[in-house]
């Protein structure tokens, strides 16, 4: 796969659940229950992989922990890409509008980063 992120991707283990997306002029899928899981992060966003068959496009809140209980993240993530293989499907989502003071989060979280 083409590196298409702006900043280095580490791997993680995460799981995540989506219960709505929604998009722009109040579209909106309801009661999804789609468990995820995140395979990898970067500054610019995550990669997860799950089951269901998500859009692109569309938009879900999350919340992320990173390495201790005061290094939460609650931020908005975009689905750009989705891939199928073997059932799963693989997906790139972008954060959107996160404030560039948060990148200490991730410093934090993996000192070796760097832009």
């Amino acid at each position: 796969m083409t590196e298409k992120r702006k900043s280095k991707r580490i791997n993680v283990d995460m799981k995540l659940k989506i219960s709505d997306l929604f998009k722009q002029d109040n579209i909106k899928i309801e009661d999804i229950d789609a468990p995820i899981h995140v395979t990898n992060m970067s500054k610019g966003g995550i990669g997860f992989e799950t089951k269901a068959i998500l859009p692109t496009g569309y938009y879900f809140n999350t919340k992320l922990t990173l390495g201790s209980e005061n290094s939460v993240l609650y931020t908005v993530v975009q689905i750009v890409r989705a891939e199928e293989k073997d059932d799963i499907m693989y997906y790139g989502a972008q954060f959107i509008g996160l404030a560039p003071i948060l990148d200490i989060i991730f410093e934090n979280f993996n000192p070796g980063w760097d832009d």
